[in-house]
C-alpha cells in the first residue's frame, strides 16, 4: 500500500508518497504566498493552502495505481489561528506562528494571569507565537470577526476537516495552543475561560496516529483517489519530525535547521522545565516530549546569503571557510524575535566583533555558529533538568550541509546521526498515515523499521574545547544587549 505525508510549512506545502518498506516514491512542493501587512505581522490565506495541496495531491499520484493509496496524514506548522464562521467560510488570513502583534496579550497572560497559573493549567507560559494570546488579539481589536467564530483550528487541521469533514486536532499541535492540558491530554476550562471561547469551538483530539475519517466523496473525485483513503490526524511539524527521524521513545532527541530551529527531545514521562524556558508538549508517539524552539535557523543563512550577500550559491560561500573555532565575529540569530529560551519578542540579529580585517566568510561563518549556539541555550536548559544528550539525529533543509553538521556536533559536543530521508514532516506524516492504516502496530515500532543512520559526525575535542569557549562569550552578549532592543 501506499501513504501520503503533508507537510503544511509556512513558503510551501510538501506531498510524499511512501511505500509499505519506507521507500519515497515521489515528492511534490507546491508553493503559496505569504503576507506581511504590518511590520511583525505574518499570516496567510488558508484557501491557498487547500489550492496548493488538491493541485499536489493531484500530481503526486498521477503515476500510482491510485488504488493502492490507503491513508493520508500531516505534518503541520504551528500555532497558526485557523477562524471558520457558521458557514464554514475562512473568517479572516490565518495568524501565524512566526507573527508577533500579540506582545501586550502574551505580557496579559504571563503577568496578569500568571507564569504559575498557566503552566499549572497548559504546562506552559504564553510565547507570542502561542494561538491562544492570537484569540485575545482577536478579540480586542476585531471584535466582529470574533463574534463569528464558530470553529477555531491549526493550519494542518483546516486541510483535514476540508478532506475529511471531521473537525479534529492531535495532541502535539493542541500542546501549542495554550489551550490544552498537556498532561491530561484534554482541553483546559481555564483557559477557554479566560479567552472567552467554549468548548464546541475547539476541535475534537486525536492521538496522531488515530483515523478521524475518510475522504469525503467530493474531494476524492476532486483529488482523483478512492473514497476509502483513511485520513489520521498527524502532528505538528516537530513532532511529526521527530516521528520522521526516528526520535521515539524516552530520551531521543532532534535537531531541525528549517526556517526555525528546534531541539526536540522525547520522553516516556510528562515533564516541565520549571522555569518554562523549554515546551512542554505531547508526542506523535502517545507519550511527550520537551522542545526548544527558536524563530530563526535555516531562514538566518538564507537572509544573510540571498538577501545581503546576494548569492544562492550556499555551497560556495561555505567553501571559503577555513577555520573552525577561530571566528572572533559573533552573531545573534533573533531575526524574528526570539522564543526559547529567552521569550523576547524585542530581540533582534545582531554582529558583534567585526574589525577592518572581517571578512566575508567570517560573517558567513558567524550566521552558522550563531544558529548552533542559540540551539546550544536550549540544549543548556534540558541539560541542568539532569537530562543527559549523547547524541541527536539533525534534520531540515539546513541539515544538508555537512560545514554546519560538524559546527553542530562540537558546539554541542554530541553526536549528530543523519539519516537516510531528509523529509522530516512529510516522511513522519506518511508514517503517521502507516500505523494508522494497520501498517505497523505503533509509531514506535515504524520508526524502528523504516528510519535508518546513513552518517554520524563525531565531536572533536580539540574544537569542541574551543567552541566550549566560544559559547561562554556568546551567552554574555544577549543580556548585555536586552535592554536596548527594547529601546530599539
Amino acid at each position: 500500500m501506499l501513504y501520503i505525508g503533508v507537510d503544511l510549512g509556512t513558503s510551501a506545502v510538501k506531498l510524499l508518497l511512501m511505500a509499505a518498506d519506507g521507500s519515497i516514491r515521489n515528492v511534490v512542493s507546491k508553493e503559496y504566498p505569504l503576507y506581511f501587512p504590518h511590520p511583525g505581522w505574518s499570516e496567510q490565506k488558508p484557501e491557498d493552502w487547500w489550492d496548493a495541496v488538491v493541485d499536489g495531491l493531484k500530481e503526486l499520484t498521477a503515476g500510482c495505481g491510485k488504488e493502492q493509496v490507503a491513508g493520508i496524514s500531516f505534518g503541520g506548522q504551528m500555532h497558526g489561528l485557523v477562524l471558520l464562521d457558521g458557514k464554514d467560510e475562512v473568517i479572516r488570513p490565518a495568524i501565524l506562528w512566526n507573527d508577533g502583534r500579540t506582545t501586550k496579550e502574551t505580557d496579559y497572560l504571563n503577568r496578569v494571569i500568571g507564569k504559575d497559573k498557566l503552566s499549572e493549567y497548559t504546562a506552559n507560559i504564553a510565547f507570542t507565537g502561542f494561538t491562544a494570546p492570537k484569540i485575545l488579539w482577536v478579540k480586542e481589536n476585531e471584535p466582529e470577526n470574533f463574534a463569528r467564530i464558530k470553529k477555531i483550528m491549526l493550519p494542518k487541521d483546516y486541510i483535514a476537516y476540508k478532506l475529511s469533514g471531521t473537525f479534529c486536532t492531535d495532541v502535539s499541535d493542541a500542546s501549542g495552543m495554550l489551550l490544552f492540558d498537556v498532561e491530561h491530554k484534554c482541553w483546559s476550562e481555564e483557559m477557554m475561560g479566560i479567552c472567552g471561547v467554549v468548548r464546541e469551538q475547539l476541535a475534537a483530539i486525536y492521538e496522531s496516529a488515530e483515523v478521524v475519517g475518510t475522504l469525503k466523496p467530493e474531494v476524492a473525485a476532486q483529488v482523483g483517489l478512492p473514497e476509502t483513503v483513511k485520513v489520521i490526524a498527524g502532528a505538528g511539524d516537530n513532532a511529526a519530525a521527530a516521528v520522521g527521524t526516528g526520535t521515539v521513545g524516552d530520551g531521543m532527541c532532534n535537531i531541525s535547521l528549517g526556517t526555525s530551529g528546534t531541539i526536540f527531545i522525547s520522553s516516556d514521562r510528562f515533564g516541565v522545565d520549571k522555569n518554562n524556558a523549554l515546551h512542554a508538549f505531547a508526542h506523535a508517539d502517545g507519550h511527550y516530549h520537551l522542545m526548544g524552539c527558536m524563530l530563526s535557523a535555516a531562514s538566518c543563512n538564507k537572509w544573510w546569503m540571498e538577501d545581503i550577500i546576494g548569492t544562492s550559491d550556499y555551497g560556495k560561500e561555505q567553501e571559503e571557510i577555513k577555520e573552525l573555532g577561530e571566528n572572533n565575529v559573533y552573531f545573534l540569530p533573533y531575526l524574528m524575535g526570539e522564543r526559547s529560551p529567552l521569550n523576547d519578542p524585542y530581540a533582534r540579529g545582531t554582529f558583534i566583533g567585526l574589525t577592518m580585517d572581517s571578512t566575508r566568510a567570517d560573517m558567513t561563518q558567524a550566521v552558522l555558529e550563531g544558529v548552533a549556539f542559540a540551539i546550544r541555550d536550549s540544549f543548556e536548559v534540558a541539560r541542568s533538568l539532569g537530562i543527559r544528550i549523547e547524541r541527536s539525529k539533525i534534520c531540515g533543509g539546513g541539515a544538508k550541509s555537512p560545514l554546519w553538521r560538524r559546527i553542530i556536533a562540537n558546539v554541542l559536543n554530541i553526536k549528530i546521526d543523519r539519516i537516510e530521508s531528509e523529509e522530516g514532516p512529510g516522511y513522519g506524516g506518511a508514517m503517521l498515515a502507516a500505523v494508522g492504516c494497520g501498517e505497523f502496530p505503533s509509531v514506535a515500532e515504524a520508526a524502528e523499521k523504516l528510519v535508518k543512520i546513513i552518517d554520524t559526525i563525531e565531536p572533536e575535542p580539540e574544537l569542541a574545547a574551543k567552541y566550549e569557549e566560544k559559547y561562554r562569550k556568546f551567552a554574555r552578549i544577549y543580556p548585555s544587549v536586552k535592554e536596548l532592543f527594547g529601546q530599539l
